[in-house]
Parts: structure tokens; C-alpha cells; sequence
């Protein structure tokens, strides 16, 4: 991987590893005293502004600079998030695109099969068709980026995604028979090296080492990745 996509991946690690812990530190704050008087120069200060709300600089009219693009609320970051946003990505009609993965909400599910298997699923998001290229699923877990090789010996076919039609991949996270490994809680999934928004997608407590990855496929049917002693 390049540096640019390894310090994308780094991004998206490190900010999926802090949001629990940012989640539990947040609390509400109120006046030192405990009073609730809204007295202070920054409490009059606000109210004079609210008095002034719907005008202009120029005082003519209402303004819709402060929620013009905003939509639903959401930031353009929170698209590149595993099963958020609605959205099309920034600059795209939200059809007939190659997908990112910014466009797609992805899941991911223990399975059992082959000594246990992780199966990942992407979905377009409402109001987007893409199309995912031919090719492997970009794969890693961690900062560092522990990156899935190929469990198969050719890629599949495009796959284009709208409405409920899914893409299912298959993920062997630990293919040595050793007790190597590093433990994650989440994967790093972009359509291709070159995707400038992978995205976290939680999987619960995995073991990882030298991990391997299926192509697209349009069914759960063919994701097994076996234990990579076919490659």
C-alpha cells in the first residue's frame, strides 16, 4: 500500500479505536454556581442575537448560509462510516458511479464454516447505484495496516449495487495454525487501494494473522475463504 492510503487507514483506525472512549467522557456542564442565571455578558450576548435570527447581513432577509448543505444534519466525514449517511459522496449523482466506499452501508457476521469465517456484506446507500469494479475487496485491520491477501485465484465480475441488492465477501482473519496473532474489534474495508474513504466496520474480538479475503460475489454462496492453503 502506498503512504497516503496507509495514513488513510490510519485515520479511520485510530478514529474508530477513540470513539468509545470519547462517547464516555462527554458530560453536561452548567454555571459554576449551580444558579441557572443567565446574567453573564455571553448569556446577553446570545440573547441579543437570538432576538436578531432570520436576517441577513444586510438585514434584507433570511439567510440559508448556515444550513445550506447540511441536509439531514450530517458532516461529508460521516458518509466514509460503515452504515451511515444517505447521501451521495462529495461530487457524485448517486448513480452510474463506481462505488466507494462512502457510498455502501457494510456489515459483518461470524460464521463457522472452515474453522470460522467472517462474512462482509456491502449494500448501496438509499439513493445511490454504483457499480464495485472487478477485483478483491481492500481488506486490512489496525493502524498499521494488516492487509487480507487473495483467497482465490481470479477476481469476480463487477457488481452493481441499489435498492437491497447486496455484495458478500468472505474474510479468514487467521490463517496460521500457531497462536500468533493480534487481537481487533473492527476491519478496514475500501473498494480498491486507491478508495480515498475506507470505512470501520465493527466485527467483534477477532484474531488476526496473515488474513485472507474472497471477491465480490452476489450471493453468501462461494464467500468461505478456507485456510489459505490453496492459494
Amino acid at each position: 500500500m502506498n503512504r497516503t492510503y496507509t495514513a488513510r487507514l490510519r485515520r479511520v483506525a485510530l478514529t474508530a479505536a477513540a470513539g468509545a472512549a470519547l462517547a464516555v467522557t462527554v458530560t453536561a456542564c452548567g454555571p459554576a454556581d449551580g444558579s441557572g442565571s443567565d446574567d453573564s455578558a455571553a448569556g446577553k450576548a446570545t440573547s441579543a442575537a437570538s432576538s436578531d435570527t432570520g436576517k441577513d447581513a444586510s438585514g434584507s432577509g433570511p439567510s440559508d448560509q448556515a444550513t445550506s448543505g447540511s441536509g439531514n444534519g450530517r458532516t461529508a466525514k460521516e458518509g466514509s462510516s460503515a452504515g451511515t449517511g444517505s447521501a451521495p459522496s462529495g461530487g457524485k449523482k448517486g448513480h452510474g458511479q463506481t462505488c466507494g466506499a462512502n457510498d455502501l452501508t457494510f456489515s459483518a457476521s461470524s460464521k463457522s464454516q472452515a474453522g470460522g469465517y467472517i462474512l462482509l456484506a456491502a449494500r448501496a446507500k438509499s439513493g445511490i447505484t454504483c457499480t464495485i469494479p472487478s477485483g478483491l475487496p481492500s481488506i486490512s485491520f489496525g493502524s498499521a495496516g494488516i492487509e487480507a491477501h487473495p483467497a482465490e485465484q481470479s477476481v469476480g465480475p463487477a457488481i452493481e449495487l441499489g435498492g437491497s441488492k447486496t455484495a458478500y465477501a468472505g474474510i479468514n482473519p487467521k490463517t496460521t495454525k500457531d497462536n500468533n496473532s493480534v487481537e481487533f474489534t473492527f476491519l478496514i474495508a475500501a473498494i480498491g487501494n486507491s478508495d480515498p474513504n475506507p470505512a470501520s466496520v465493527n466485527t467483534g474480538p477477532i484474531k488476526v494473522d496473515q488474513p485472507i479475503v474472497t471477491n465480490w460475489h452476489t450471493s453468501p454462496d462461494g464467500t468461505v475463504p478456507g485456510d489459505g492453503t490453496d492459494q
